[in-house]
């Protein structure tokens, strides 16, 4: 298989939320979009990365006592720079797809965000994207 760099198969159409987007609007902008993870930006700056899983481990347990509007309540209040991860690791959009699926690999990760020379964001490269390339392309 020929190299193939990661602007070449990455999205460069990516929902993105700031830090001080509330929890339940970032889980609907996922639900919406059907995506498991959302760059976390300020201005042209990458912040972090939240995903479908921070989302979840941040909900109140089933034990909780209590009610289910102090839960909607707290929930409504929680920052997403509250649960975001940050630093977040990224990748060039001039690097080649084997970097990033090697770095997927050993942090097991479904996808990374990707930044451009001036450190914006400028797409997200996900397992996904791999698998097209793969399939599109064959493998030897």
């Amino acid at each position: 298989m020929t190299q193939v760099l990661v602007k070449e198969i990455m999205a460069k159409e990516v929902e993105s939320i700031t830090p001080d987007t509330v929890l339940p609007e970032a889980h609907q902008v996922m639900i919406r979009n059907n995506i498991r993870r959302l760059p976390v930006v300020d201005g042209d700056k990458l912040m972090g990365i939240v995903t479908l899983s921070d989302i979840q481990q941040a909900a109140p347990s089933d034990a909780t006592s209590l009610s289910v509007w102090e839960l909607n309540y707290l929930l409504a209040k929680l920052a997403i720079k509250e649960i975001m991860t940050s630093p977040v690791m990224t990748i060039g959009e001039n690097d080649l797809v084997n970097k990033a699926a090697n770095m997927m690999l050993a942090n097991k990760f479904g996808g990374i965000p990707v930044v451009n020379s001036a450190g914006g964001l400028s797409g997200m490269v996900t397992e996904s994207d791999i698998f097209r390339l793969v399939a599109e392309r064959g493998i030897d």
